[in-house]
């Protein structure tokens, strides 16, 4: 970054040009000294908010209690202001550790509440033990032998300020600050990756604690005082209301909001002693229009949206990129690397484990396929320690890690991929791969150097993002990916660690047939390098690939073997793979085709221009569907089709064109406008309620004009069976099927549903078909889906995207009866007959 656009040296002159100001109008100096200490203050506080994700209620404990510090010092030891601020600081780093011990092995409201509870505590000491804290008085008088006069004191604060803003700086872009961001994001995926979660916050804890701590000191210098009004509930807030006033996604929302927040309050409480009567109204207001703060109001003003709390470019991509060559394990391939005995789990009444045992040998593909709901991600929760078995055991590598923490089976050299995406959506892709490839090298706590100059790390992350054809995609942010990019990432992050076994879940789900085949392959290769634990329900690739299959059928193993013995396993073929061949449910006749075309349109897309953060995904892309038609959406990764349903349900602005659903325009209108106007999404990933249960997840959805409880329950029998579990215990197909139903709660006109199929065993995949098939010609659909087999017999028309263009238009027969158009527009290679 150039230093004439450093944020440090915005705050400098920002702090110079408002003393200027105050010098000309003859206002007194220390007002702007007090914007440079809440700065400092408000910056402090974000290192938890905004990089590490934690929200104090009560970070005000470190200011008041440090400004005590430095007055106790002064006045009774008589130090100096620099030993005063030294010891404030150190003072601080103690406290915050005392505190970090107790509380952060609380989240979210209990640990915010907690901070909260500590400020008041100390409010209370400082309040009452007048003996050392001068009671409601305070201790006055504090002198400043060094920094006599106000102008002195006040470039020095200016300084310090600023450099202690350079170090925070320096932190956000170190490995170690680069670490906070991905807790921030996906604390459950770090843990994954080997990091130690809360040996990460309890350090960032620490840091902001002396951070403003220091700041703390000053206000003490500044006030001449220490005072227990600082520790009040009244003012804990206050470094958090201006963090968030400035804007807390950006490193210089501090700034502003300390700015806002002291002349609002100089000037208001000039007006009334009831300031805050008019200023909260303000901070409301100002809330509601821009949440994102005053730095968010101007970026949006500018048609920005994006953070700044680290520089954006990352480290340039090499002239050539070194291929990804996995390293081959020293284990020996006669003595399983995982053994796992009897191991039993459930879920209230719901076993998903029974006594599961088997063993997993290196350098072999070894495959867990099993129906929806058979425990298979159950299984590799418990491997990683996710959750708890209830008995058994697991040993690995010769470690019995069956109690032992996420973090630390991840260092002896596991690693996994999540059924569910589990990436960091905040992040670049380059960052992304960069944090999981940092995990297992000691540089990781680095305070200091900026990760980006550790060259071995970049090359390794660019060649891992090379292996799965994302490297031209490095510097976009992962919430601008699509969903099968977002797969491939996922894969690049779990083979960036060290691994001795690889546990993969379905990590060829919502890819394309071009990528599964590279995918594929590059797991056929990891094979023989590593040791394999792959659950997938492409049964065709699982047989082609596979060493050894393991079979899972609600929660107990009934089958172990070589690919042809369990294939041919009568119980297996009952269970899982006999569903291949279930007939799907009949095609659309000539007849209803025709009706449905003939019908009045129902949404109409014109010259739609729509992408991300300045990117342009959608270009001119028109498209019509019929009142009762179901349309496929088909196209590789990244071509638009998530991204026409987001433009679709307003959560995508339009940069150009017209959307209209019924005869009225609904571009420009916002998401739950258009929701109640007749159009439900089924999204991908399902984005239930994990913590309410099937039923209160549909009752949530339910209004007049919908589909009924017993609707939804004839046309999914099982979640009437489910319909008291919580949405988290479901399986992936289980989820489905509520996502679907929950869609049909409202009096939908069109249903927008995004791999509607993704991750599903072929029996679960037959009811989702039937479910669709009932639904056809009752409800307009617009069905996003990787699998042109598994969709074009199901819909009337197809639509093909390629580049956000429409390169394909016309009756989903013709396109399924063209198996060279496929494979032009959808690098589809057709399977030969059995």
């Amino acid at each position: 970054m150039s230093a004439t656009r450093h944020p440090v040296l915005t705050v400098l002159v920002t702090l110079l040009v408002l003393t200027g100001i105050w010098e000309v109008i003859g206002a007194p100096i220390s007002l702007i000294t007090q914007i440079a200490i809440y700065t400092l203050y408000g910056a402090g506080v974000c290192l938890l908010v905004s990089y590490t994700g934690l929200v104090p209620f009560g970070a005000s404990v470190f200011f008041g209690c440090a400004s005590y510090a430095v007055a106790v010092v002064m006045l009774r030891w008589g130090a100096n202001e620099i030993v005063a601020l030294i010891f404030c600081v150190g003072f601080s780093l103690l406290l915050a550790a005392m505190i970090a011990a107790i509380i952060l092995r609380r989240r979210g409201l209990y640990f915010s509440l907690l901070t909260l509870a500590f400020s008041q505590i100390a409010f209370e000491i400082a309040y009452k033990w007048t003996d050392v804290t001068g009671g409601e008085n305070g201790l006055q008088g504090v002198p400043r032998p060094l920094l006599t006069s106000a102008w002195a004191f006040h470039l020095f604060t200016i300084a310090t300020v600023c450099g202690g803003l350079y170090l925070l700086w320096r932190l956000a872009h170190s490995p170690f600050g680069r670490s906070l961001q991905a807790l921030r994001d996906n604390e459950q995926r770090v843990q994954s990756l080997g990091y130690n979660a809360f040996a990460l916050k309890f350090l960032s804890f620490v840091l902001m604690g002396g951070v403003i701590g220091y700041s703390g000191g000053l206000i003490a210098l500044m006030l001449n005082g220490a005072y227990a009004d600082n520790l009040s509930w009244q003012h804990a807030g206050d470094s958090l209301l201006m963090a968030v006033l400035g804007g807390v996604h950006h490193f210089l929302g501090p700034l502003w909001g300390a700015i806002a927040f002291i002349l609002l309050e100089d000037r208001l409480s000039a007006i009334t002693e009831s300031w805050w009567l008019i200023f909260a109204p303000i901070v409301i207001l100002f809330a509601l229009a821009s949440p994102e703060g005053i730095q968010g109001l101007v970026f949006r003003l500018f048609g920005r949206s994006d953070w700044t709390l680290t520089r954006k470019p990352i480290p340039p991509r090499p002239v050539a990129i070194k291929p990804y060559q996995a390293e081959r394990t020293a284990l020996d391939p006669a003595k399983p690397i995982l053994t796992v005995s009897k191991l039993h789990h459930r879920f209230g009444s719901l076993v998903t484990a029974s006594d599961v045992s088997l063993e997993v040998f290196p350098y072999r593909l070894h495959s867990l396929i099993g129906p929806n709901g058979a425990g298979k991600t159950t299984f590799f929760n418990m491997l990683t320690g996710i959750l708890t078995p209830l008995r058994g055991s697991i040993v690995f590598d010769g470690h019995n890690i069956t109690r032992l923490p996420v973090h630390k089976r991840i260092r002896l050299g596991l690693s996994r991929s999540f059924q569910i995406l589990s990436v960091f959506p905040n992040l670049t892709a380059f960052e992304n791969v960069r944090v999981a490839v940092q995990a297992q090298d000691t540089r990781r706590w680095n305070l200091w150097r900026d990760a980006y100059t550790y060259d071995d790390l970049n090359g390794r992350t660019w060649s891992l993002l090379a292996a799965v054809g994302l490297d031209d995609r490095a510097e976009i942010s992962c919430a601008n990916l699509s969903h099968g990019q977002r797969r491939l990432l996922e894969i690049a992050v779990s083979l960036a660690t060290d691994a001795k076994l690889l546990l993969l879940d379905e990590p060829l789900a919502g890819l394309a047939e071009t990528d599964r085949q590279v995918v594929g392959a590059l797991i056929r290769r990891l094979a023989d390098t590593h040791a394999v634990l792959l659950i997938e329900h492409d049964i065709d690739r699982v047989l082609a690939l596979s060493d050894r299959i393991t079979v899972l059928h609600q929660g107990r193993l009934i089958a172990d073997g070589a690919p042809v013995e369990v294939a041919a396993n009568p119980e297996v073929v009952t269970a899982y793979l006999g569903a291949e061949r279930i007939v799907p449910p009949p095609a659309p006749t000539e007849l209803e085709r025709a009706e449905h075309l003939a019908a009045k349109p129902l949404l109409t897309m014109e010259k739609v221009r729509a992408g991300y953060a300045g990117s342009v995904v959608l270009e001119d892309l028109s498209l019509v569907v019929h009142e009762g038609e179901a349309v496929a959406l088909l196209g590789r990764n990244g071509v638009g089709k998530s991204t026409t349903l987001r433009a679709i349900t307003g959560t995508v602005r339009c940069a150009a064109g017209t959307i209209t659903l019924d005869g009225g325009v609904i571009s420009g209108a916002r998401p739950f406008e258009i929701n109640r106007r007749g159009v439900s999404l089924v999204p991908e990933g399902r984005r239930l309620f994990p913590n309410l249960t099937v039923v209160d997840n549909l009752r949530l959805a339910m209004r007049d004009g919908g589909a009924s409880l017993d609707d939804v329950f004839t046309l999914f029998p099982k979640l009437k069976l489910l319909q008291r579990s919580k949405a988290e215990s479901l399986s992936g197909g289980e989820r489905q099927m509520l996502a679907i139903a929950r869609a049909l709660m409202v009096p939908a006109k069109l249903i927008l549903l995004d791999e509607p199929f993704e991750g599903l065993a072929p029996t679960i995949v037959k009811e989702v078909m039937d479910a669709l098939a009932k639904l056809r010609g009752r409800v307009a659909m617009v069905i996003v889906e990787h699998h042109a087999e598994s969709v074009l017999p199901l819909v009337d028309r197809a639509y093909v995207l390629v580049n956000g263009r429409v390169a394909f238009e016309g009756a989903a027969k013709s396109l399924e009866a063209n198996p060279e158009l496929q494979g032009r527009l959808l690098g589809v290679v057709q399977k030969e007959a059995a």
